[in-house]
């Protein structure tokens, strides 16, 4: 029986794989890939399944489920702890590890689903932090060379949710991620205001570790962005649009503009949806925007990628329409667009 890609990602949608392996270290992982490459087959790279929206039909190729493991560490008072991930490794629980070891500079990401093989390619990020700020190398698989590479994280082109492997897509096939962090008690600056309010302190100011991990769980929670089977709000893929970069003059009034190292403003998808007149829970169907935070579309139950894409062009419609600003979507689209 075909594999479900329901069965594998965090919308549960999506149709069959033509074929699925699951390659639980370095070498099986580059043979399921090259093989396909080599023979003409598409190749879909699975990892947590959190940004991915696959289409009804499934995918007609080799689906590849990265199962690697392994977390090395080299760590010493002075140069702070050099840690090395396999791609495969589950993000949150390294996220839980490295607060727990005093490994600073992560914690703010806490509750992220997904695999941290796919962090560098997203330049994930939330509440004032990023990969890309304490990330020192990609390892991963060049598919057009055949050859293994390393990139410094000077060379990994990245920006707000992007990197060179997602400007170069399904070129590298990330292996191991490594990432420098200071070790010791205390946080990261607090760089995001409302993260800043809930712990009470000043932007700026340092924190507790397991504080700022307990303070980001919570607000996610509360924004249905933390997994749980019995909250439909969570059946999602996260934030559906990314913030918009634009041109100082194109900001809509009374938008929220964060001024962004290009002379471009950074401001809120969220606050352009719901002034566009989508509220939460908005949505008479199995798909509808989440009763808690209007950036997720959730799958309510038996909804359908078609479902979900429908009401992704209506927002997106809405929003172009009201502003005449383009929302571009944050997950992947397989066998679909918008």
């Amino acid at each position: 029986m075909a594999e479900l890609l329901s069965s594998h990602t965090t919308l549960r949608v999506g149709g069959p794989a033509a074929e699925f392996v699951e390659a639980a270290d370095d070498r099986a992982l580059v043979a399921a890939v090259a093989e396909a490459d080599r023979a003409g087959v598409p190749v879909l790279v699975l990892g947590g399944g959190s940004n991915l929206l696959v289409c009804d039909e499934g995918f007609d190729g080799r689906v590849v489920a990265v199962r690697t493991s392994g977390v090395s560490v080299d760590a010493d008072d002075c140069g702070g702890a050099l840690v090395r991930v396999a791609a495969g490794e589950p993000w949150d629980p390294f996220v839980a590890r490295a607060v727990a070891s005093g490994w600073v500079g992560v914690e703010a990401l806490s509750g992220i689903p997904g695999a941290v093989g796919a962090t560098p390619i997203q330049n994930v990020g939330a509440y004032g932090q990023e990969v890309a700020q304490t990330l020192a190398s990609v390892r991963c698989w060049d598919r057009r060379a055949g050859v293994q590479r390393t990139f410094a994280a000077a060379d990994c082109g990245f920006g707000y949710r992007t990197s060179r492997f997602k400007q170069e897509p399904g070129r590298f096939l990330v292996l191991e991620v490594t990432f420098s962090l200071r070790l010791g008690d205390l946080s990261a600056p607090v760089a995001y205001a409302e993260l800043a309010r809930r712990l009470d302190v000043a932007l700026g100011e340092r924190a507790p570790l397991a504080a700022v991990r307990e303070a980001v769980l919570g607000l996610r929670a509360g924004k249905g962005m933390v997994l749980d089977d019995a909250d439909r709000d969570t059946w999602s893929a996260g934030s559906f649009f990314t913030n918009p970069l634009l041109d100082p003059a194109d900001v809509p009034e009374g938008a929220p503009a964060w001024p962004q190292p290009d002379g471009r403003v950074k401001t809120s998808a969220a606050w352009l949806i719901e002034h566009a007149g989508f509220t939460r829970g908005h949505g008479d169907g199995p798909a509808g925007l989440s009763t808690k935070h209007t950036l997720a579309l959730t799958n309510r139950g038996g909804a359908t990628a078609a479902d979900l894409l429908t009401l992704a062009r209506e927002v997106r419609d809405g929003v172009r329409g009201r502003f005449g600003v383009e929302l571009v979507n944050e997950p992947v689209l397989v066998g679909c667009g918008l």
